[in-house]
């Protein structure tokens, strides 16, 4: 489990990237918690500086869409999806549950 921040310190409708390999953002959408690689798969650009709507965020470069729920794309030009990742919350801090998993597959 990769310590995030507190979930004090991660108010609602923002994100945090933590610098793992690949880098994750840890999103606070509709009331949740949501933790997807960081890069658009479209092109390098950091989904934690995109915009949230809902379970959705939008890529700040060329305006992919992706749904935190499952990783995947909702517009071109994304084709491919992010990998997500668990998220718990133990005595208000956000933990990352991140698996050296296989490229393109979910955790």
């Amino acid at each position: 489990m990769i310590p995030v921040c507190h979930l004090a310190d991660l108010p609602a409708g923002e994100s945090v990237r933590i610098d793992t390999a690949p880098p994750i953002a840890v999103f606070h959408a509709d009331g949740q918690l949501y933790a997807i690689d960081d890069t658009c798969t479209h092109q390098d650009a950091s989904l934690a500086d995109g915009w949230l709507e809902g379970c959705l965020v939008e890529c700040p470069l060329h305006a992919a869409s992706f749904d935190l729920r499952t990783g995947a794309p909702t517009c071109l030009p994304a084709r491919r999806a992010v990998r997500t990742h668990p998220v718990t919350v133990e005595d208000g801090m956000i933990y990352v549950h991140h698996h050296a998993a296989e490229e393109g597959t979910a955790a």
